[in-house]
């Protein structure tokens, strides 16, 4: 079980989960409740007043892999065995991992490797924060923060949930069998984005209106924002469900490494279907073909004769259109001196060698979706 530091205890305080819950329900409430309690931790994440996911810090990935065995039996392409794929990718080495919410990437990979659709993956998201919410609202005791910035800020989001809504349907328990489910993601295909079905009383539909934050933060790629749909349906009861664009992304890795090995590791790792990866071992040729290829994510080598990475690094930050651009810094070297010299130039993250498929994927969904 994981511990919380000491400080946390002193705040300890009693807590009324119900009214913690009410205070995050607002349109202009983003960010990330957490809740610090002695067996665990809870975070639930909001974007405008609705629910984007929720998870506890120590059944992280159980509810996930139980809601896919039990979706498994209506979706064809969601292959058995593949929580021990999950398992491998992503919990490996969890702990000593500083990205919060690994469950989530697991569930962004599972749309990107198209083994679950944008909907299945909002009927899954809703699943577990109703799992999650039951735990949280049985809390007596314990202490809370909410960070306003969050580590979803950055990813796709799948569905708007109504936050009240869950929470009646937590106090009301009903079971929700394979059937219903199934029911359901048949319920997001058939309606359409202008379907005119009545709101709930209790809980309005959002409409996609024009306002300073009409659409969700999406995937910050060179040129390409995915459109967003309100999917309003009776059977769901006033949720939103984001649509996928028609056009799946390919997006380009650009990795500079004096190694072929570590650059056929790299492309190994990737889906060829999801990823188009581009290799060069020489640094002082890589700099143009940068700029010609104008990559989603830069992934580069420190140690390197002629110019090394800290060098490139710091000359691509002065072009104009790789200021933003994600540039991950690629090591053996582990100490602070290194990582700090990283920031100062501008990376925007350091992947340590030796590293898994799931330390790759990690960084990539970080910066990138």
């Amino acid at each position: 079980m994981k511990t919380l530091p000491i400080s946390r205890y002193r705040f300890f305080q009693k807590l009324q989960p119900l009214s913690l819950l009410k205070k995050i329900t607002g349109k202009s409430v983003t960010g990330c409740l957490q809740v610090f309690s002695t067996s665990g931790s809870w975070s639930i994440y909001m974007d405008e007043g609705k629910l984007i996911y929720a998870c506890y810090s120590e059944k992280m990935f159980e509810p996930l892999y139980r809601n896919l065995q039990r979706l498994s039996q209506q979706i064809s392409t969601l292959p058995r065995g593949i929580d021990e794929q999950l398992r491998a990718i992503f919990e490996t080495g969890i702990e000593n991992q500083a990205i919060p919410n690994p469950d989530y990437l697991a569930i962004c990979w599972l749309v990107n490797q198209k083994y679950i659709s944008f909907s299945q993956a909002a009927i899954l998201i809703e699943q577990l924060a109703l799992e999650v919410l039951e735990s949280f609202m049985n809390l007596e005791e314990g202490s809370y923060e909410f960070i306003p910035d969050s580590f979803l800020d950055d990813m796709p989001k799948f569905c708007y949930l109504n936050l009240r809504l869950l929470v009646e349907r937590c106090q009301t328990p009903r079971s929700v069998d394979v059937g219903e489910a199934s029911r359901r993601e048949a319920a997001y295909h058939q309606t359409s984005p202008t379907s005119q079905s009545p709101p709930s009383q209790l809980f309005q539909i959002n409409q996609l209106q024009p306002q300073a934050k009409a659409t969700p933060k999406l995937p910050r790629t060179n040129g390409y924002k995915p459109a967003a749909y309100p999917i309003n349906t009776n059977d769901h009861r006033g949720q939103r469900i984001i649509k996928p664009p028609v056009d799946k992304k390919l997006y380009t890795i650009f990795c500079i490494d004096d190694s072929p090995a570590v650059l056929n590791v790299i492309k190994s790792y990737l889906d060829e279907q999801t990823f188009s990866v581009v290799g060069v071992t020489d640094s002082l040729k890589a700099l143009m073909q940068i700029v010609r290829t104008k990559p989603d994510i830069i992934l580069l080598d420190i140690s390197m004769p002629n110019l090394d990475g800290y060098e490139l690094c710091t000359l691509l930050r002065k072009h104009s259109h790789f200021k933003n651009t994600p540039v991950i810094m690629v090591s053996g070297k582990v100490g602070f001196i290194d990582r700090a010299k990283a920031k100062m130039v501008g990376a925007s993250g350091y992947l340590t060698k030796p590293f898994t498929e799931g330390d790759l994927l990690k960084v990539i969904f970080k910066h990138i979706f």
